[in-house]
Formats: structure tokens, sequence, C-alpha cells
């Protein structure tokens, strides 16, 4: 097996097929730390929404993006597996029944406990939460992976020690190159920034290189299939999903210290750190027809302030300084810090400020965005200096995503009004089509960094680009892992989803090869040493 990409998804993958007794070769573009030069292969061009510089949204190093990920895990909801009538291109071809096994294996392989947390648990940690209506609005909670780094080069000395996993860095692929058939990969062209190339063989390939570099290497790899590899229908890169982020408004009440302990602060539920935000309750998803969004509340500057301090230091350090080693090392022990500091201040601090005006009891909108064929990631004319076309991003959101966000704004104020709790004062924005960002809302005021949705899912080739299990469709030996993967973005974080989804393409991948014949999927892979 050849795994191109040594993130959360690649890594998973690598692991679980050599826990099965299959050979692996892992492919990792940069190398065991951040080099400037390298990640120079990441930029691209922006034509839509306003987006983050492409080469500083995702990292190209071992452990990838994670090693500046925030550790937010959640599951998916099951409506975010259904088809919604009011949701065009929804309907995942996988459960969320179905999905359980490979999120709990998700969870222990983040050291997670076995049943995710749900706001009754707060409650029985003696944690007040106001008594929403379900059925209008959810409490929801993420849990943290509390290792940082966890999936860097130090901490992967199991397959580093291995003796069948091969992994070999600045190990950029430049082509997928198929088979004359156009049914089979034949090999993979491969070259570091140093001119080194290399030809790479093996009997079935995955590849883990994130939302926006999935897509790219696909449309770049066309010497046999001029539209692209898997790109037959014109789904490549098509449905580009991110989680936007917003200010939804802001909470006006005599008794905010409730909605502050409950939200804007952690708590520990049976020693594992959890935080609570909101999300529209399924009946009213369905009455209003509205994507399943989060609010996160959160004491915050006003509209039109100024940026905190703390903000801003925190912003530069993640943003602005080189995410090497030494720059990880200073970023998290502020991060923990200021954990440390807010633990013990919160919510007490934005409690006092909020009633001396200086800050609102904000509603941070973390939306789920609806599918839209017109958001993409396209190939620039420009070529990075491996010679592979460059990315160009064109993310659009819909009026359906602001929709959603005014839906579930409204309806959280009409429940703090039936409780007595305050009103919600709507963001002017939300009376519109058109989505409008915050730069105070937090340090990532654009999205999560989430790229979700260029080689989606789905029964049938001219849905999708692969099948439930992650295999191209059409391409016997070629398989996808990762957030591209995705059809919809429901509220979660998507790193969990993630590292589930590898494991049941790795399990998928087995079955095939003690079987000898197809899987379910259809995937057909012999038993046979990778070469």
């Amino acid at each position: 097996m050849c795994v191109v990409g040594a993130g959360a998804a690649g890594i998973t993958l690598a692991r679980k097929l050599l826990e099965s007794g299959i050979d692996v070769v892992l492919l990792e573009s940069g190398g065991i730390d951040f080099d400037p030069e390298i990640a120079a292969l990441n930029e691209g061009e922006i034509t839509g929404l306003d987006y983050y510089d492409l080469e500083n949204a995702r990292l190209r190093f071992f452990g990838g993006s994670t090693a500046i990920w925030g550790g937010r895990c959640a599951e998916l909801d099951p409506i975010d597996f259904a088809k919604r009538s009011w949701v065009e291109h929804s309907g995942w071809p996988v459960s969320w029944a179905q999905m359980q096994p490979y999120y709990r294996q998700a969870r222990e392989i983040l050291g997670l406990r076995p049943r995710h947390p749900v706001a009754s648990d707060l409650i029985a940690a003696g944690i007040a939460m106001p008594d929403f209506n379900p059925d209008r609005i959810r409490s929801l909670l993420w849990t943290f992976d509390e290792i940082h780094g966890r999936f860097s080069f130090d901490n992967c000395r199991d397959l580093r020690d291995h003796p069948r996993c091969r992994i070999v860095t600045q190990a950029t692929v430049q082509e997928v190159v198929a088979a004359p058939s156009a049914r089979t990969i034949d090999h993979l062209d491969v070259r570091s920034l140093s001119g080194n190339r290399i030809t790479v063989r093996a009997r079935h390939y995955v590849l883990a290189t994130g939302g926006i570099e999935n897509a790219r290497l696909l449309l770049a790899s066309r010497s046999i299939m001029p539209m692209g590899l898997g790109n037959g229908h014109d789904w490549v890169g098509r449905c580009f999903m991110e989680h936007p982020h917003a200010r939804g408004g802001r909470v006006i009440s005599g008794k905010t210290w409730l909605l502050l302990n409950a939200f804007a602060k952690r708590h520990r539920v049976e020693g594992q750190p959890v935080a609570a935000l909101l999300a529209p309750g399924i009946e009213l998803q369905k009455e209003q027809g509205l994507l399943n969004t989060s609010l996160p509340i959160a004491g915050r500057q006003p509209p039109h302030g100024r940026e905190s301090y703390a903000m801003r230091t925190y912003g530069r350090l993640k943003h602005e300084m080189a995410p090497d080693r030494r720059g990880r090392r200073l970023w998290m022990t502020v991060k923990k810090n200021a954990h440390r500091i807010l633990r013990y201040s919160e919510p007490a601090r934005p409690w006092v400020l909020n009633k001396m005006r200086l800050l609102d009891v904000a509603l941070l909108v973390r939306a789920e965005q609806a599918p839209n064929r017109e958001s993409r990631v396209m190939l620039s004319n420009l070529r990075d200096p491996m010679g592979v076309p460059i990315s160009r991003l064109h993310w659009r959101t819909s009026a359906i995503d602001t929709h959603s966000v005014a839906g579930l704004v409204h309806a959280l104020d009409a429940e703090l009004r039936r409780l007595n709790l305050g009103t919600v004062e709507a963001a002017p924005w939300l009376e519109g089509e058109d989505w409008q960002f915050d730069p105070l809302v937090s340090a990532h005021p654009i999205g999560g960094y989430h790229h979700m949705g260029t080689t989606r899912m789905s029964d049938s080739p001219h849905e999708g680009v692969t099948d439930s299990y992650g295999r191209v469709h059409g391409i016997e030996n070629l398989s996808i892992a990762g957030s591209s993967l995705f059809l919809t973005s429901g509220w979660a974080n998507p790193t969990l989803t993630i590292i589930a989804l590898a494991c049941r393409t790795a399990a998928a991948i087995v079955e095939g090869l003690k079987a000898g014949e197809k899987t379910r999927s259809g995937m057909v892979i012999e038993a046979e040493r990778t070469r």
C-alpha cells in the first residue's frame, strides 16, 4: 500500500494497515518539521469570498495541520448523514449508525472516553444549564484531545520503527499516473525540491493530502484523463465547504452569569475537558429548513470595537510566527497558560466586563455550510516550483447558510424569553443573504481551516467522486481519505470524523485483502506485498 500524506488521516490509515499485516509506504511532501520553501507549495489564488492565504491555511510537514489543531472533537449528528429535502446534495452513502464502530475507534486513538458526553453529563457534574426545549435549541458539547502534537514525527515512533513501514519525506507527488485503460493507477511520479525523482508503484494508493490538495492532485493528474482522475462527471473540486464564522448578535440579560458559566468556559466531566455550545433542535431544522449550525456564547468586544491584546497576541503567535518546533512550542505554552488563567477567571471576567458595558455576551457563529457546486477548488494557470498547477479557491456561501443562522438566533431569542433569561439582539446582516465576517469574533474570524467536500462520497459516479469507502469511482486501486469525502459539514469540527472514516477505509481494504475478492464497495485488492 502507498499512502500519500502524513496527517491525521494518512497516519491513521498507515497504522491500521500495518496492524493487519499490510506493508505500507507513507509519502509526505514536507519534512519532519516546517520548511518555508516547502510551505510555498501551498500557495494558491483566491477568487471567491475572502479567505486565509492558502500557504498558511494548512501545513505541509509530518503531522500536517494537526500541529496547530485546537483538539476539538465531536461526532456529526445523525441528521448530518441523512438526506434532507431542504439541503441540495445532502445524504451520505453511510449512516450515523454504520459510523459508530469507527467513531469509537477514533475516540480511542485520541485518548477520549468511549462515549461522547452530553449536556445532561454537565448537569450531573453540578453545572447549571438553561432548560431549553430540545426541539428548538440543543446544548451540545465539544471534547478535547489534550495531547498536543499527537501526530507529530516525534510521537509516531511506532511508524518510524516498524519493519514493514517505509516513510519517505520531502516526497511531493507531481502526478498520479493512470494506466492506459484509466481503470487502475500505474504509478506515482514523485520528486523533491532538490530535484530528486522517484517512481512509486504499489498495489493500492490512498490520497490523504487534505480537502484542497486531494482535489488539486486529482485535477492535475490528466495525462490519461484530460479532466483529471475521477472527474468524469465534473465533481472533483466541487462543493468546497468551510465552517464560516460570524457574529450572530448579542444576548441582553440581567442573568448573564448562567449563560457565561454554562457556555463560555471549559468544564471537566469524568476528568475530560468539555465545552458547551448551542445548535438548532432537529424539529426546528425540519420545520424551518435550517442547517445544523452552532452558536458558542462568549464575551467579545462590541462590533466595530478594538481587538483585545490577548486576541492579537494569540493570532500573531498562531498565524504570523513560523510553525516550526520552536514556534509551536511557544504557541502551546502561551495557549496552555491562557487556558489556565481562563479556567479560574471565567465567567467572572466577561461577566464583570459585560456589566461595565465593555464586552457583549456575543453569539459566535460556527456555521454548517450547505454543499454548493459553485464553491470549488480549481487549477490556476500558474505553477508551483514542482511544475504542478497551483490551486484556485472559489469559495461561495448560499442563502440557506445565512437563513440558518437567522433561524437559530431567533429561536434562541424565543427560548430565552420563555425562560425569562433575556433577549437576543440579532446582527443586522442576518436580514440579507450575504455572509458577513467579523474580525473581532475570534483569532479565526473567517473559518476554522476546515476544508471539506471536494471529493465527495456517493453511491453513483454521477453524484460524486468516491464510493462510501473512499474508493474513486471507476479506478480500482485509488482511494481518498480525509475531509474532502464529506457530503455535508454539520456543526462539528471534522478531525474526529476524518479519523473515523480513515478507520473505515482501512477496514474495507483489509477485508478485501483477506477475502481476495470484491468488498461491498467494489474495491478489488490483491494480497501482494507492496513493491
